[in-house]
C-alpha cells in the first residue's frame, strides 16, 4: 500500500526531470500528502500538462464519491479484473509526480516505525496511476486518481509487502499514450523499481498525523 508521499521539488527540478511537461509556477513543497487531497498528475489526454486530481479514484458509475477513500491504490496484478479499474487501465492512465513516499515498518515488538523511501539520487519520479471522471448530481465534475502498487523489491520487502509502481523514465511516454491500449503490453511496465537505485531510512513519527507538514518530516530520525 502507498498511503502517504511527498513532492518537495521546486518547479525547476520538476521541469528538468519532466522537460516535456508543461508545469505551472507557484507549486508549494508538500511533505505529507494524504488521500482525498489534490495531487499533481499528468493524464494521458495528449496535452502533457500537469494538473491536480483528487487522490482516491471514484469510478464513473459510483453513486457516492466516498468510495474513493477506499481506492487510493490499485493492485497491478488485478487491474484487468476489477470493475473499478479495468476501463481506466485501458483508457485513462496518468503519471503521479513525487519525490518520496512513506511506509510503516512493523518491528519485532509490534511497533511501527515510519520509513521514508526515495530514489538514491533524490530526484523526482513518477508513480504509475489511473484516473477517472465522475459526474456529480449537481452537474460538477470530479477528476480523481489512484496509485498502482506491485510486489516489493528486496529493499521494500524488509518494510512492507507492497510498493508503489515507479515508472522508468523510458516508460513515461508509453504509459501516457492517448486512447485505448493493450493491457498485456502495459502490464510489463508495472514491475518493482530496482532496489539498488532506491534508499530508505526511518523518520519522525510526526508524519503519522497528516496535519503535520514540514521539511522535518523527511529528515532521518535521530
Amino acid at each position: 500500500m502507498c498511503g502517504r508521499f511527498t513532492l518537495t521539488a521546486d518547479v525547476s527540478e520538476l521541469q528538468t526531470s519532466f522537460p516535456w511537461v508543461n508545469i505551472p509556477g507557484g507549486l508549494s513543497p508538500r511533505y505529507n500528502i494524504a488521500p482525498t487531497q489534490p495531487i499533481a498528475v499528468v493524464p494521458n489526454d495528449g496535452k502533457n500538462q500537469l494538473d491536480f486530481f483528487i487522490w482516491g479514484l471514484i469510478p464513473s458509475w459510483a453513486k457516492d464519491p466516498a468510495i474513493g477513500n477506499r481506492m487510493i491504490n490499485a493492485r497491478a496484478e488485478t487491474l484487468v479484473e476489477k470493475p473499478s479499474f479495468r476501463t481506466a487501465f485501458r483508457r485513462r492512465r496518468c503519471l503521479i509526480l513525487a519525490d518520496g513516499f512513506y511506509e510503516w515498518r512493523k518491528d519485532a515488538g509490534g511497533q511501527k516505525t515510519p520509513m521514508y523511501i526515495r530514489l538514491a539520487s533524490a530526484k523526482p519520479f513518477a508513480f504509475a496511476g489511473l484516473w477517472e471522471i465522475w459526474n456529480a448530481p449537481d452537474g460538477s465534475t470530479v477528476l480523481s486518481c489512484t496509485i498502482i502498487t506491485t510486489r516489493p523489491n528486496p529493499l521494500l520487502e524488509t518494510i512492507h509487502n507492497r510498493m508503489p509502481v515507479i515508472l522508468a523514465e523510458g516508460a513515461h511516454q508509453q504509459w501516457l499514450e492517448p486512447g485505448e491500449a493493450d493491457p498485456d503490453r502495459l502490464s510489463s511496465l508495472l514491475a518493482p523499481y530496482p532496489a539498488e537505485e532506491m534508499a530508505a531510512f526511518p523518520v519522525s513519527p510526526l508524519v503519522n498525523n497528516p496535519r503535520n507538514e514540514s521539511a522535518d518530516l523527511i529528515l532521518p530520525a535521530r
